[in-house]
C-alpha cells in the first residue's frame, strides 16, 4: 500500500529531525530499511546504494562510533558549521530518500529533511543546554536520552 503524500512528508521532515540529533543514526537506519525491504523506486537513482547490505553495516558502525562520540567532552557543538553541515546533509539525503521510495518528489523530501535536521540540531541544542541549567543533572544523561529518541523515533517512522 502506497503512503500518501502528506505521510510521506511526514517521515521525510521526521527522519531529518533524526539526522539534526545524530547525523550518522538517521541514514543508518534508513539504510538498514531499505536494505532489508528494497524498492525498485530507488533502482536505478543516485539513492540505490542505501538499499545496499554491505552499505547498512558500514553505517550501523559509524553510528555506534557517533553514539560514542557526541558523549566526549571535547565535541564541538552541535549547531558549530562542522557539526551542523554533515546534520543537514544527512537530513537533505534521508529525505529525499524516503520520498523516492514513495514514488513522490526527491526534491522535496530533501527539502523538508533539510528543514528538519535543522530545526531539531538547534531546538535540541538549546533544550539540552536549558535543562542542564534547570535540573543540574549531567549533560550525558540528556546525551543518553536523545539516543534513545534517535533510535526508537527512526525505527518508529520506518515502522509506518
Amino acid at each position: 500500500m502506497a503512503l500518501t503524500t502528506s505521510t510521506t512528508k511526514q517521515k521525510a521532515l521526521a527522519l531529518g529531525a533524526i539526522a539534526g540529533l545524530r547525523a550518522v543514526t538517521a541514514p543508518a537506519l534508513v539504510t538498514d530499511h531499505f536494505s532489508k525491504s528494497p524498492t525498485i523506486f530507488l533502482q536505478g537513482t543516485p539513492l540505490q546504494p542505501l538499499q545496499n547490505p554491505t552499505l547498512a553495516t558500514v553505517l550501523k558502525i559509524l553510528a555506534l562510533a557517533e553514539l560514542i562520540g557526541d558523549k566526549l567532552p571535547h565535541m564541538p557543538n552541535r549547531i558549530a558549521p562542522l557539526q551542523l553541515v554533515p546534520r543537514a546533509v544527512s537530513g537533505a539525503v534521508v529525505g529525499a530518500t524516503l520520498a523516492e521510495a514513495e514514488g513522490e518528489s526527491r526534491v522535496t523530501g530533501a527539502l523538508l529533511g533539510l528543514v528538519g535536521a535543522l530545526t531539531a540540531a538547534y531546538a535540541f541544542f538549546f533544550a539540552r543546554q536549558k535543562l542542564g541549567q534547570l535540573t543540574g543533572l549531567p549533560d550525558s544523561l540528556f546525551a543518553l536520552l536523545e539516543d534513545a529518541l534517535a533510535l526508537k523515533g527512526g525505527a518508529a517512522v520506518l515502522r509506518q
